[in-house]
């Protein structure tokens, strides 16, 4: 199913076929002759869209529900951070990636009275919830990895669309950071340039918006193994409040679930995100548990929340396309539908402050391989995980051969560098040429490429010498494509290439969307 109508078919088709333009029409007037009401099927809530899908039949206005969505540009973030668009597989099927973003905007009174803190008051907003959600090429499985707030990234340079304003490049801020240089497309630049995953839509909400959607669903079940009470003496926690065991939670009480870091395990944001996952899976299963809704005026309201709490891009920016969307994620069933952690560990220099570690490399690759983190995939062949723009000719691409076989006990290998340059020109890279300026030192062997367009170039110079596609990654510290042997490859002209670790690493706290067992850890300080 197309995520994109066709242009002569941009909006469902009511009963008699025909269909509605794009304006909004919540400013006609209503109490004179009646206007014809449309049959719609629509995904009630974005975390119904986002995780779900569950679609309903209901009697809605369409191009009232269009003037709802907001809309913002998908990425601005400069085209030489951004990765390259992923290419069908060999049954022409290809992923999809949406960033899932938590406003903590406090612009309107309602976003203020649930956020808290009146001196930041149409601040700068925050990306304080970021999730990337990968839905596979064959629609057999979704993984969803979480960043916390806390994780230190570079922030490439952002342009904002409205303004024109330009937010220079940062290094080792907090990722939440990212929304305030120009909005979500700059929290969109920032996990592509950080994982090389190229992102094809966002939805954003805010405060607000979570009430009203948990309103409009009538609750999720959420787990506590302890009464717990989100307050301390110096007035830090969410305010939640609940007794041991599972309880049905929605409005403000779901925004302190989801904000909620003081009462669970240590306290940190790590800890929140599990809380996170636990709501997003048990709304998966009250969703698809309750698919069927027949109130019309449950539908409405649903629809409403659904539409007034959302941010999206233009790909997403009408009812027909997520309607398109929801009917894709469908296809998932619960049981595969895995929730996972950014891996991390505490920053050296900023207290309190987390980065990703060479795990959360593992864990990007796999998504951006296409690979499922719960294991139960078929394994891909080599070219199945080629994902480029088609590569030049071999006698077309220029490659520098580096040296980097050195190691803390071993000495590097005289002219490595000249060897392996000389078995790709006898390939008929005949622009292959050993690089002495340089000696990096590599574990294993890599082969990098500074931007989406020498993608496919630095792939088939992979592919020339058997190196592994997960070996082949985008580095802005590069100016072309290079090659650099590492100390696995000390000898010879043909590369053995290590066993591939397809592997979720444990570090990840995988979380199947089918578990029913899992329960928040309480702090005993935070208990009553």
């Amino acid at each position: 199913m197309s995520l994109t109508p066709r242009a002569d078919q941009d909006t469902p088709a009511d009963l008699d076929g025909r269909h509605g333009g794009e304006g909004r029409t919540d400013d006609r007037k209503i109490g004179g002759r009646p206007r014809r009401r449309r049959v719609l099927r629509w995904s009630a809530t974005v975390l119904a869209v986002v995780v779900l899908g569950t679609a309903g039949a209901g009697y809605l206005y369409y191009q009232h529900l269009n003037g709802n969505l907001k809309k913002d540009d998908l990425n601005i973030g400069d085209a030489k951070d951004r990765a390259a668009r992923t290419e069908a597989n060999a049954f022409g099927q290809t992923p999809l990636n949406i960033l899932l973003i938590g406003s903590d905007a406090r612009d309107s009174k309602e976003n203020q009275k649930l956020g808290g803190a009146k001196e930041t008051f149409g601040g700068t907003p925050l990306a304080d919830v970021q999730m990337l959600l990968h839905v596979s090429a064959d629609r057999t499985n979704m993984s969803v990895v979480s960043m916390p707030r806390d994780t230190l990234v570079d922030i490439p340079k952002c342009t904002d669309p409205d303004s024109g304003d330009v937010y220079p490049a940062i290094r080792r801020a907090m990722t939440n950071r990212s929304l305030g240089r120009g909005g979500p497309g700059c929290t969109v630049a920032t996990w592509e340039k950080l994982t090389d995953i190229h992102i094809d839509h966002f939805m954003m909400i805010d405060f607000s918006g979570v009430v009203s959607m948990a309103d409009a669903i009538g609750g999720v079940p959420v787990c506590v193994n302890k009464n717990i009470h989100s307050k301390d003496r110096e007035g830090h926690g969410s305010g939640l409040k609940l007794e041991k065991g599972t309880t049905y939670i929605k409005g403000e009480q779901a925004l302190q679930w989801l904000r909620t870091r003081y009462g669970f395990e240590d306290g940190s944001d790590l800890a929140r995100a599990k809380a996170q996952h636990q709501y997003m899976n048990s709304m998966v299963r009250e969703l698809r548990k309750n698919a069927k809704l027949s109130s019309p005026n449950k539908l409405r309201k649903l629809a409403e929340a659904a539409t007034n709490a959302l941010t999206v891009d233009p790909g997403l920016g009408t009812v027909a396309k997520l309607y398109d969307l929801a009917g894709e994620l469908k296809k998932v069933p619960t049981s595969r539908i895995t929730m996972t952690t950014m891996p991390n560990a505490y920053d050296t220099i900023q207290t309190g402050r987390v980065v990703p570690t060479e795990d959360a490399s593992q864990l990007f690759r796999l998504v951006r391989e296409d690979i499922s983190l719960d294991g139960k995939d078929k394994k891909k062949t080599p070219e199945e995980k080629t994902s480029s723009d088609p590569a030049a000719a071999d006698g077309e691409i220029a490659v520098q051969v580096q040296n980097g076989t050195r190691t803390d006990t071993l000495a590097p290998v005289r002219g490595r560098a000249h060897a392996v340059a000389g078995a790709l020109a006898d390939e008929g890279f005949t622009r292959a040429v050993a690089d002495q300026s340089a000696a990096p030192i590599e574990k294993t062997t890599v082969v990098r490429y500074p931007s989406a367009e020498l993608e496919g170039d630095a792939q088939r110079v992979a592919k020339a010498l058997g190196i592994p596609m997960s070996a082949v990654e985008k580095s802005t510290d590069v100016s072309g494509v290079i090659l650099v042997v590492g100390a696995d490859w000390r000898e010879g002209t043909a590369y053995k290439a290590p066993k591939q670790n397809d592997r979720t690493p444990d570090t990840a706290e995988a979380l199947n969307a089918s578990d029913t067992k899992a329960c928040m850890k309480v702090d005993p300080n935070f208990t009553w």
